[in-house]
């Protein structure tokens, strides 16, 4: 050891926490600090989510449930029962059913990744509104992209995989 690096050692004295107590005391401290909630000047919170090729822009806002997506109600532009649940799901997870509107507009893919990205885009949106909500939505695997997307087409390949059929002949 160098002159100086004897001297910082014994300015801290046998009492100041060395090695893994002082990381353990340091984690400690970050975890204390609130998250403050991002809520534009009309009250809304706003996040994007992605699922396959399709995004979703995501504004909520305290209301009555109302889910609007591109302009139309989520009943006309998720016809099927099975994504309107999806869109719920977040929701439910974090026990504020009907508490807030949901306005999106959403591009590219097919419903069941626009869907996928509205889910997302909902959970982000909850947390950035309510800060407190994150371990809740974490924990049900709502805050997590899924980063599945379609495989590219190869040269010399039919498809992604496939190969040419094959003739003896």
């Amino acid at each position: 050891m160098t002159a100086e690096t004897e001297n910082t050692v014994e300015d801290q004295g046998a009492d100041a926490p060395t090695g893994l107590d002082a990381l353990a005391g340091l984690q400690a401290e970050e975890a204390v600090a609130p998250v403050e909630p991002k809520i534009d000047a009309f009250g809304r919170a706003y996040a994007t989510g992605r699922r396959k090729n399709a995004i979703a822009r995501v504004w909520i806002k305290p209301g009555n449930g109302r889910v609007t997506v591109n302009g139309r109600e989520q009943e006309v532009f998720f016809a099927r029962p099975v994504l309107r649940m999806i869109l719920q799901q977040p929701f439910e997870t974090a026990e504020r059913a009907d508490q807030f509107d949901v306005i999106c507009t959403v591009s590219g893919g097919g419903l069941s990744g626009q869907a996928g990205a509205v889910r997302l885009g909902i959970s982000k949106a909850l947390v950035n509104y309510e800060p407190s909500l994150r371990p809740v939505l974490k924990k049900g695997g709502f805050l997590t992209r899924d980063s599945r997307v379609v495989e590219r087409k190869k040269y010399g390949k039919a498809k992604a995989r496939r190969s040419f059929q094959f003739s003896k002949r």
